[in-house]
């Protein structure tokens, strides 16, 4: 991550009113210091204001389950983790939970889970995705963040309600990929894109997005990610630091890596970019942002993001679905993080947009350039 970076020619202001960034602009942005960073975050500010507004959207997150297939090596709920139980939420723990996010006006939730892709599994999300929709009178969006899938499920999940999905991509770059993830199909990169592809030719709103400040990471790398995100066109972003867990083979770079405090601000900095590249798409203000300064997600707020997902998963499983070390909030109960994050979004200046969608501006727009050129 500490390379230098050549200074270009050109100032900050130039570069922030370019309609199309360059690598080398990118470069530039991710280097910024001083008055150059808080000139990329006021414009970062302005953009978000112009062209999403001010109101944040709550998605309640529900932590279905912690059972994985896979085995990423930055992953603290691995498969080959067993330092903790395991467990999946009954159907009645989860519709618990969606009917507190219904009645208080959420009008969305994730459900997200270690990725499984076996019958069982794929026609229990379907079901739940039913049960939720008579319980809410289709008037509740769900985001499913549930991994790599075929497209039959992604089907019968798009068909039984699911609207969004989140499957982040980590990184961008391939030769970085295969180090982060044991060389065997189940972690295939391509498979990964393929995935991607998918979601999109089924209809879903599709989000991805990177960890940053990864072993073996550099500002290339960083840079890569957000053109990525432009050349797919993603409809929403979820991204943060990366924080390490101890029970994973990526542990033992720990002392190699970049102090958290620069971790945190190199994620600000690449969501305030990402608001400016992809103006109207739904950034999320990550978790993994408030693990390292208390006050994370409302200066990512501040910065461009839009979306904030409060956690509605029962307290008691909370402990056991610990992607990375030092995870706030696990000890809060549904109602605590509802007035804990009304009181951070009203900090950063934002509003709450209770009892709407939230659907992502961009989303919408390709929707209806789609519609008008069959007409």
């Amino acid at each position: 991550m500490r390379i230098e970076i050549p200074k270009p020619v050109e100032n900050i202001e130039e570069i922030l009113n370019r309609a199309v960034f360059s690598k080398k602009d990118l470069l530039f942005l991710l280097h910024a210091k001083d008055k150059d960073r808080l000139k990329l975050f006021e414009k970062a500010k302005e953009t978000k204001l112009a062209f999403v507004g001010r109101k944040v959207y709550f998605r309640g997150l529900i932590e279905y389950s912690n059972f994985c297939n896979k085995n990423c090596f930055y992953c603290g709920i691995r498969a080959g983790n067993s330092r903790f139980a395991r467990y999946q939420m009954t159907d009645e723990e989860v519709l618990e939970a969606v009917r507190y996010a219904f009645e208080n006006h959420y009008a969305s939730i994730v459900i997200q889970s270690g990725e499984r892709t076996n019958k069982t599994f794929v026609s229990k999300i379907e079901s739940l995705l039913k049960k939720i929709g008579t319980l809410t009178q289709n008037e509740i969006h769900v985001t499913l963040s549930l991994g790599e899938q075929s497209e039959e499920t992604y089907r019968r999940w798009f068909d039984a309600g699911a609207h969004r999905y989140l499957l982040r991509i980590e990184v961008s770059n391939p030769g970085l990929y295969v180090k982060l993830h044991p060389a065997n199909l189940r972690h295939d990169y391509q498979r990964r894109l393929a995935a991607l592809r998918t979601l999109r030719r089924v209809g879903y709103q599709v989000g991805t997005g990177v960890m940053i400040g990864l072993p073996f990471q550099t500002l290339d790398d960083l840079a890569d990610d957000l053109l990525f995100f432009r050349e797919f066109d993603i409809d929403m972003a979820g991204m943060g630091p990366y924080i390490e867990h101890v029970d994973t083979p990526l542990y033992q770079y720990r002392e190699s890596l970049l102090p958290l405090k620069e971790r945190f601000d190199l994620s600000l900095k690449m969501v305030a970019i990402l608001r400016i590249m992809m103006k109207d798409i739904n950034i999320a203000a990550t978790t993994a942002m408030q693990t390292i300064d208390p006050q994370g997600r409302e200066k990512a707020l501040m910065v461009g993001a839009n979306v904030i997902m409060p956690n509605l998963t029962p307290v008691k499983y909370r402990q056991d679905y610990l992607l990375y070390e030092n995870k706030p909030c696990l000890d809060e109960e549904a109602e605590e993080c509802k007035s804990c994050l009304e009181a951070r979004i009203h900090m950063a200046g934002d509003t709450i947009g209770y009892g709407e969608w939230g659907d992502s501006k961009h989303f919408i727009g390709k929707k209806k350039k789609k519609s008008a050129s069959r007409d």
